[in-house]
């Protein structure tokens, strides 16, 4: 699949204009997950201050660490960080529901390498994560904001693709997955565009399904209604 290049400008500096790729949803939450907020996230969670993260205090150690944006239920991230203990694993989300069952999930399984930051993602980036400092970020099923009108909050977007170059060090994975073959054509045509960013499957080519992804119930759900899943890996250059 071959998306057509809209002729992004790749040569001028980033912006960074704001981009808000998330809604605020209310849910209602149980006794257990509110405990959970009021109780563990000053454990388990990070700072969000504008200030960089000192990852090796946070953890108490020197290790790869990877970050997942917009973890939702946290199913991917606490089965990772089940999976290799001996990497550090952060997470971003802002949805109530998901941070409280991730911060429930690393009290049950007494997990001591992962910690959650409950922020905007690009904020977090752009101001507390410091640049060169990750093994990789994943960005698995983010809002695909399907109407034409909507587009501009998508996630992936140059500048914000410029942003997550930034942070990964060099030969780090930025890896993607989405079940939205529009917004999927979109971020392949992105980071083909993105300075410092290499496609590992090769120029214009989706990756095979990454391995170590784990099969969550939004992607379970999603075969079971026939959809396709589309999956990108790039690693930094520079």
């Amino acid at each position: 699949m071959n998306p057509i290049n809209p002729l992004l400008k790749t040569n001028s500096p980033p912006s960074f204009k704001p981009i808000r790729s998330f809604v605020h949803r209310q849910a209602s939450l149980s006794n257990e997950r509110k405990r959970a907020l009021s109780t563990l996230l000053s454990e388990y969670g990070l700072a969000t201050k504008k200030e960089l993260l000192n990852l090796e205090h946070a953890f108490q150690r020197v290790a790869p660490t990877t970050l997942e944006i917009g973890f939702g239920m946290g199913h991917h991230l606490l089965e990772q960080a089940q999976r290799y203990p001996e990497q550090n694993f952060l997470g971003i989300e802002v949805h109530r529901p998901g941070i409280a069952a991730v911060l429930l999930g690393i009290e049950a399984l007494k997990l001591h390498n992962l910690k959650i930051c409950p922020a905007d993602a690009i904020e977090i980036l752009d101001n507390c994560i410091a640049d060169k400092s990750l093994h990789a970020i994943q960005i698995f099923f983010p809002d695909p904001w399907p109407k034409r009108r909507h587009h501009k909050r998508r996630l992936i977007q140059l500048q914000s693709a410029q942003l997550l170059q930034k942070k990964l060090k060099v030969g780090g994975e930025l890896q993607l997955a989405t079940d939205w073959q529009d917004y999927a054509e979109h971020m392949l045509v992105v980071l083909e565009n993105t300075f410092g960013l290499k496609n590992r499957a090769g120029k214009n080519q989706f990756s095979p399904r990454l391995s170590q992804r784990a099969l969550t119930k939004f992607e379970k759900r999603g075969q079971q209604l026939g959809h396709q899943i589309w999956d990108l890996v790039f690693y930094s250059t520079e």
